[in-house]
């Protein structure tokens, strides 16, 4: 799985969180997110921000660039 995937994972449980709220929060369906997860795909940029934005986490942490979830 790759970092983003393993990330957001993390994340959603991290806030007990269920996938199926997400895909609902990003309109997408409940199986995009979980190719989100599994890195079957990578979601575009916009989904990516609102991603970084809903956890409040940088992007650079969320696709694996920093392995610190704070915004600089």
């Amino acid at each position: 799985m790759p970092i983003s995937g393993w990330r957001l994972k993390q994340l959603r449980k991290e806030n007990n969180i269920m996938a199926k709220s997400i895909a609902e929060l990003l309109q997408i369906t409940y199986r995009t997110y979980q190719k989100y997860e599994t890195g079957e795909i990578d979601p575009p940029t916009s989904k990516t921000i609102a991603l970084a934005d809903y956890f409040d986490v940088s992007i650079d942490y969320l696709v694996g660039r920093s392995d610190n979830p704070e915004h600089k």
